[in-house]
This record gives C-alpha cells, sequence and structure tokens, in this order.
C-alpha cells in the first residue's frame, strides 16, 4: 500500500471531522490502498466501526481482499448491493448484510440504519462503494435523492460519511451531483 495515500485519507478525514459528507474520486491503481487506508488506517486505527456499503465488489470478495492485505474485518459489516443480484455465493456471515439489487436504495438506507442502531451509536465510519455503480442501476433523481437521505441521516448522527467515485467511471452528472451534495471533494 501507498503509505502516502493512507496518512493523506487520515489527515483529511481528521481535519474535516464527523458529520462532514467526503466524496473521494479515486482511480483504479489506487483503489485498494484508498480502502485499505480509509478501513485499515482510519477506522480500525481510532476503534471506529465501519459500514461499507459495496455495489461494485461482492462483499466477500471484498473482506477477502483486506483479510489478504492484513486488514482486520472484524468491525467492518458490509451491505452488499451486488451478490444477490448476481446469484453469487451468498453464504451466512456475520459481517455480511444482503440487499436483493443496486436498485432498492430504501433498504440500503434500513440496514445501515439497523446496523447504527446494532452499533449502539458507536464512532462510526460508512463507506458507500461506489456511487458511479449505483448510477448504473438507478435512476440520477432518484440517486440524488437517496444520497441527500442517506448522508443528512449520517451526519445527524456524527458519523464519518464517505462516497467512493472511480475517476475513470464517473459521467458528468454523475460527478456534478456528488459535487452539490457531498460537503468536501478531495480528488
Amino acid at each position: 500500500m501507498s503509505d502516502d495515500l493512507g496518512l493523506e485519507i487520515c489527515e483529511k478525514l481528521e481535519e474535516l471531522g464527523p458529520s462532514v459528507s467526503v466524496a473521494m474520486e479515486i482511480c483504479f491503481d489506487c483503489y485498494f490502498d484508498a480502502i485499505r487506508g480509509l478501513v485499515d488506517n482510519f477506522s480500525n486505527q481510532r476503534d471506529f466501526n465501519c459500514i461499507y456499503i459495496t455495489s461494485s465488489i461482492p462483499a466477500a470478495t471484498l473482506q477477502g481482499a483486506l483479510e489478504t492485505l492484513e486488514v482486520s474485518t472484524e468491525r467492518v459489516h458490509f451491505i452488499d448491493c451486488l451478490s444477490h443480484m448476481l446469484m453469487g455465493n451468498i453464504s451466512k456471515n456475520d459481517h455480511i448484510i444482503f440487499v436483493e439489487s443496486p436498485t432498492m436504495l430504501e433498504n440500503v438506507i434500513l440496514k445501515v440504519e439497523y446496523l447504527m442502531r446494532k452499533n449502539n451509536s458507536a464512532p462510526t465510519v460508512v463507506i458507500l462503494d461506489s456511487i458511479d455503480s449505483l448510477a448504473i442501476h438507478n435512476d440520477s433523481k432518484i440517486l440524488t435523492e437517496f444520497l441527500q437521505i442517506l448522508l443528512g441521516g449520517l451526519k445527524a448522527r456524527e458519523v464519518f460519511p464517505v462516497v467512493l467515485s472511480m475517476k475513470e467511471q464517473s459521467k458528468p452528472d454523475i460527478k456534478e451531483m456528488v459535487h452539490l451534495i457531498c460537503d468536501s471533494v478531495v480528488t
């Protein structure tokens, strides 16, 4: 991992503090460096809980990749929007909750709410990976409403909300939406 990227992510999130929605535009080459920086360098080192909403990579695959990188996933709970739709391997795992489809945005909000209550208001980082993947499956107006509701609710709870966007995949309208809704954009 690029230690510089992990440190940059930590410094930026510490500087901004909780209740500030952050969009991170990352490139494919540094994807796992950014994920490791968020989960390990920021969340785990501060004993925060982490809710990881994934619509780009199945949660079991992501969990395995993090464990291969020697990142503890003990305090990470995944909301997997992809595996059920792809008829992927849906095995019982206490750290993965499945949503039927990336179009079921209301269910994503309900699952986040459930995990927040389950975590007893402990400091939490919520990662949405990625807005570009959700944009493939959802109308931009619905996606905008979802993002506003999700981020608004998280900011009210003093959570660290992070929205990931892939530079190579971002369409101009999605990029504009993220810039309007998120409080800070890190490129």
